[in-house]
């Protein structure tokens, strides 16, 4: 019903959920890139202490910032590769959280992880890997690029329904909605305690997203990922809300509870694109992308806080990558 993806840099756990069938693709993004070279140890040590190499060996005239950032870019396509060899399906690997305001920057860097991929062997890389660019309206405009190059994307950080419009107007080859951190954000702002499922702020933006793509035939595939409990009972309520849905991406505890689930697990959300497209509509401007952005409160504030965190995430190996480069 749902194509599986995991959400985990660990390869172990992934290896393991691999063996089960039970997923197809696999995530990454700056934290488990981070903490693969925080490790320090095994095939993460090596990973790291090669990308350190290739970067030296490949370093020409670059200045040393630049020598790092092609390090981590190398790092994080051999975590990518690692994923490759264990899963069948798409492996996403994320351009530096850092050019998420600048699209012609975030165009180079996806290219380049592209060529990275292909120097190592993966033939087939356009055919394997997605490309992640944060939801900002320089990254979905990086997608339309890469999307016209053959390059396929993944819009992250997703928190609206303007965002999702926005990448299927740019072809996004698909998005990742956060609901669990728009029921966070709701929570919060309006003291309210739980949700029933349906009412849940984070399902009704992932639903409507889904619902639009149908509606217009737009072939921009929907993933959610970050989920949290809309009653505060059940952990799995925001993935079986969204039953049906194009795929979801799931860490390993929710995958678990998942798997042992005996439930009947009904479809809740349709994916059937329509064959007649609803009336002619105008692509998103700039201008209505960000007042819509501006007056969504959840959308800018997790928009934002998660570019924070994963940037933290990025310096972190930053100082890491540094300190070995020289």
């Amino acid at each position: 019903m749902t194509v599986l993806s995991i959400d985990s840099g660990d390869l172990n756990v992934v290896r393991a959920y691999a063996q089960t069938g039970f997923i197809t693709d696999a995530t990454t993004n700056p934290l488990f890139v981070s903490q693969a070279g925080l490790r320090g140890e095994g095939e993460y040590l090596e990973f790291v202490n090669e990308a350190v190499s290739y970067a030296k060996a490949n370093a020409g005239s670059m200045s040393d910032d630049e020598v790092v950032n092609l390090a981590i870019d190398k790092l994080s396509v051999n975590l990518g590769l690692a994923l490759m060899d264990i899963i069948d399906g798409n492996v996403s690997t994320e351009v530096d959280i850092r050019l998420s305001f600048d699209a012609d920057a975030s165009v180079e860097r996806a290219r380049r992880l592209i060529k990275l991929y292909e120097e190592a062997g993966c033939a087939n890389a356009k055919g394997r890997v997605l490309v992640k660019l944060a939801g900002t309206w320089e990254g979905i405009q990086a997608a339309r690029v890469l999307e016209a190059e053959g390059i396929r994307t993944n819009i992250t950080l997703v928190f609206s329904e303007a965002q999702a419009k926005a990448a299927g107007d740019a072809k996004a080859h698909l998005i990742s909605p956060f609901p669990g951190r728009v029921l966070e954000w709701s929570k919060v702002e309006y003291n309210v305690d739980a949700y029933t499922q349906d009412e849940d702020p984070g399902v009704v933006m992932v639903r409507n997203a889904q619902t639009f793509y149908n509606a217009h035939a737009m072939n921009t595939i929907n993933m959610p990922a970050s989920w949290r409990s809309s009653t505060g009972t059940e952990p799995l309520d925001q993935i079986l809300a969204l039953a049906g849905v194009d795929r979801m991406t799931i860490p390993p505890p929710l995958l678990e509870s998942l798997a042992s689930t005996t439930a009947d697990l009904p479809r809740r959300v349709e994916t059937s694109r329509s064959s007649t497209p609803a009336g002619s509509r105008t692509s998103m401007s700039e201008r209505e992308f960000r007042y819509a952005m501006c007056v969504d409160g959840a959308a800018n504030d997790k928009l934002a806080a998660g570019i924070r965190s994963f940037i933290g995430d990025t310096e972190k190996l930053t100082g890491v990558i540094e300190a070995q480069v020289g």
